[in-house]
């Protein structure tokens, strides 16, 4: 679905059904250097039993124009306009992936009213960058990227869950960042959209007071093996949220959603039918 957020052209997946605002809705945020492909298999069977979709394809990334937003606050800004603009007046099913856990957390804070569950997946809070990570993305892009693959998968075997013979869930991710780093300015610049992504996650400092705002049930979804956003580093989210609920999926890194598809959508779905509590 083509939409114009702030005059600018924006794009979102509907899970391959016509998006009905009056139906439940289910927004998917992705996380840094990736699009709303991150989320196809959880995104479909969410559309195809009882939910209109929106899985968001931020500035700067994938199908949505402009230039990649430098903050988490002006991240969530836009992301309340697309709910404006598709005509979502009710609360809705947040579900954020490592930067887009922190859009929706922030949400949560913006407009409570306009959430009615939160999913955070690979999530953390503070969310830091290495120095390291931060100088790779702005001078070779191409190591930042082979980095954060390595970092984001718990093995290089693939799992039973994978779609098929031959599928590579490392190539995949390698491939979808690469294609994002192919972004350039209106000059032909290189857009740098992972270092902008990174330096939003790291200079995130209103993670605490969301969290103490949320009122609504939450689901924390973490890889056990997650190398880029620990299960530990969730402590502060933990002691943070009254109404949340960790689920630790065994043998997955921070590329959840390819890693154990499967896992993932039960227990998002799960949370999908959880009722709200005030």
């Amino acid at each position: 679905m083509n939409l114009t957020i702030h005059g600018i052209p924006a794009y979102c997946y509907t899970g391959g059904k016509t998006f009905d605002p009056r139906l439940p809705t289910a927004v998917f945020i992705h996380g840094a250097q990736n699009d709303h492909s991150v989320w196809v298999l959880q995104t479909r069977y969410f559309a195809h039993h009882g939910f209109s979709v929106l899985a968001v394809d931020l500035p700067g990334h994938g199908r949505s124009a402009g230039p990649a937003l430098r903050s988490v606050e002006a991240m969530t800004d836009w992301l309340l306009a697309v709910l404006d603009a598709a005509g979502v007046r009710s609360g809705a099913t947040l579900i954020g992936h490592s930067m887009g856990s922190l859009i929706a957390l922030q949400a949560a804070l913006q407009a409570p009213e306009r959430v009615a569950r939160l999913g955070l997946v690979g999530t953390a809070y503070p969310m830091r960058v290495s120095a390291q990570l931060l100088d790779a993305a702005r001078d070779a892009e191409q190591d930042a990227i082979d980095m954060v693959t390595i970092w984001s998968h718990s093995s290089i075997a693939q799992k039973p869950s994978c779609p098929g013979p031959g599928f590579s869930v490392i190539g995949g991710s390698r491939r979808l960042m690469q294609q994002v780093a192919r972004r350039t300015h209106p000059d032909g610049t290189p857009a740098q959209v992972f270092l902008t992504d990174f330096k939003a996650c790291d200079a995130y400092a209103n993670g605490e007071v969301a969290a103490r705002s949320v009122r609504c049930p939450t689901l924390l979804l973490l890889g056990a093996n997650d190398q880029m956003t620990p299960p530990k580093a969730t402590a502060l989210l933990r002691e943070a949220i009254p109404h949340h609920r960790m689920v630790q999926i065994p043998r997955c890194g921070h590329s959840l959603m390819a890693e154990q598809p499967d896992a993932v959508l039960d227990a998002l779905f799960a949370l999908s039918r959880e009722d709200q509590k005030g």
